[in-house]
This record gives C-alpha cells, sequence and structure tokens, in this order.
C-alpha cells in the first residue's frame, strides 16, 4: 500500500509541475484572427478563453482580440489561471505600488508558466485599469486533493454543497479520460482517479473566483478543458451564471492543416464541449510524450 501510495505521488508530482467574420452561432468555427475572435467575445458578457498554455501564436492572437474588445469599451475583469488564489491580497498590492506587469509576475506568478506570454494581458489590465483576478488552486492544495482527498481543501459543508461524494460516474470518467490523453495514454490506471479529483478542484475554484465578477463581466484566461462547457468550469456555475457566459476553445492542428491535434475533435464532440473554436497552427516543440515516456512506465496491457 506504501508502495502504491508512493507512486501516486510521484506522478501527481509530476503532473503538477508540467499541467474575420463575426461569430454567427453556437459551436462556430471562427477565423484566428483578432476581429473574429472580438467579434465572437462581444456577443456575452463572461467568456471562458480557452488556450494551448505554450502556443505564443494563440497567446498574440488572443491578446489582441482582448485589445480590441477593450478598446472598443468593454471592461471586464481578467481571470488568470496562471495566478494562485491566495496571492490575491499582493496582486492587489502590488498593482497600485508599481503598476508594472514585472513585477506582478515576479511576486505573485505561479511557478512553471512561460510569463513572457501572460504579460499582455496583465499590461492591458494595468492600462485600462481593469480587475485582475487570482483565480487557480495552488499547487500545493492540488496535491493536497490528489493524496489525501476532498476534505483537504473544502470543509465537509463545501463538500456537501458540491456533492463531492456524489459525482456522476460519467463525468468521472471523462475526467479520468481527459487526464490519461493529456499524459499520452502513459499513466497507471491507479493514478488517474487522484489525478482527476485535482483537476476537479481546480475547476471548482476557477467557478468561485469568477463568480464574483459575472454582473461586470469577467474573461477567464485557461487552458482548454478548463473552458469546456461539458466538465470544466461551466459545470460548476449556477443555471444564471452560465446564462450569458460563452466557452471558446483554441485547438490546434497538424502540420497537414487537416485535423485538429487535440483528443477527438469530431463535429459532435467539439459542439459538447466549446460554443466557439479557433484552430490555430500548433507550436513548435518536441514531442511533449518523449519525457513522460522516459519517466512513466505504459500500464500493462490488458
Amino acid at each position: 500500500m506504501n508502495d502504491l501510495r508512493a507512486r501516486i505521488r510521484a506522478v501527481v508530482l509530476l503532473l503538477l509541475l508540467t499541467a474575420a467574420a463575426p461569430w454567427t452561432g453556437a459551436s462556430e468555427v471562427i477565423e484566428a484572427t483578432p476581429r473574429a475572435l472580438a467579434a465572437a467575445m462581444q456577443t456575452h458578457r463572461n467568456v471562458l478563453l480557452g488556450e494551448v498554455h505554450d502556443n505564443a501564436d494563440q497567446h498574440a492572437l488572443r491578446a489582441a482580440a482582448l485589445r480590441r474588445l477593450v478598446e472598443s469599451g468593454a471592461r471586464p475583469a481578467l481571470a488568470f489561471e496562471q495566478f494562485d488564489r491566495d496571492r490575491q491580497t499582493d496582486i492587489d498590492r502590488l498593482r497600485h505600488e508599481h503598476r508594472d506587469a514585472e513585477a506582478l509576475v515576479e511576486a505573485a506568478g505561479a511557478r512553471g508558466w512561460k510569463w513572457a506570454l501572460y504579460r499582455p494581458f496583465l499590461q492591458l489590465a494595468l492600462e485600462y485599469d481593469l480587475p485582475i483576478v487570482a483565480a487557480n488552486l495552488s499547487r500545493a492544495d492540488a496535491m493536497k486533493i490528489a493524496t489525501q482527498g476532498w476534505s483537504a481543501v473544502f470543509d465537509a459543508r463545501e463538500q456537501a454543497a458540491l456533492g463531492l461524494e456524489r459525482l456522476p460516474r460519467e463525468f468521472v470518467v471523462a475526467h479520468e479520460r481527459a487526464v490519461a490523453r493529456g499524459h499520452c495514454d502513459l499513466l497507471p490506471a491507479d493514478a488517474l482517479p487522484s489525478m482527476a479529483r485535482a483537476q476537479i478542484a481546480r475547476d471548482i475554484v476557477l467557478a468561485n473566483s469568477v463568480r464574483p465578477f459575472v454582473d461586470r463581466g469577467v474573461i477567464l484566461l485557461t487552458g482548454n478543458e478548463h473552458a469546456r462547457k461539458d466538465i470544466g468550469v461551466p459545470y460548476w456555475l449556477r443555471t444564471d451564471e452560465r446564462a450569458d457566459l460563452l466557452s471558446i476553445g483554441m485547438l490546434e492542428i497538424d502540420a497537414d492543416d487537416e485535423e485538429s491535434s487535440d483528443e477527438e475533435s469530431s463535429d459532435e464532440e467539439l459542439r459538447r464541449r466549446f460554443d466557439v473554436v479557433v484552430r490555430t497552427a500548433a507550436a513548435d516543440r518536441p514531442d511533449p510524450c518523449e519525457l513522460l515516456r522516459k519517466q512513466i512506465k505504459p500500464p500493462a496491457r490488458q
């Protein structure tokens, strides 16, 4: 049992240290241009703006679209998956002391992010005095959730209100499948439940972080999995909070520009996951599965 716990903990730690025409209707695939993306975002007060974390082209496109949106008069809060929620006080203090994106990143930015890609969003928020929301669960708390269970972060009343002990089986399986697929199907099966639990906890915290801003309008900058309307952040928002919410998936296409390199990219599946899809070229990166292949043995075939 101790060996099993140690193996699961090691796998979880690896996860935590690595994680235009205007829009005309739901499940629309739009042009990858600032004009088209800004037009899509203008249709809803609240937006979950997905990303592939290391794709610089996607970040540049999103930053240009957001600037276009703000320059047209919108004043949404900007919520960041990249800031842990317990750094909100530091961010609020530093933004008024320095009004400098670099100072915010150095003092409050979570480790492991390519912060050069996010500075334009911070600078836009500072320039237009937009709220900067530290939205995410910390890695330390995510680790506690993964290894100790829900009670490590959520008290009994929160667990009951959220229904954490009675989550639909298909919902949990979908999260486990996403975790497995996101790690090249190399993880041992016994690691999936704890890692899915940490991912679900992040969605809950992200939802709680954007909730105070839905009347004003908020744009959450987050990974595509969190932006999914079927199992991501929207799952944890009330019906009235989802009424004016748009989920945008920023997906990558393969080198031949034929199919999305993201998982299960059929039209039906995309409709379940996102309201709007933007497809961009894949980032130039080494095989993301190579490191995992070296560190994790694939599960035994059954």
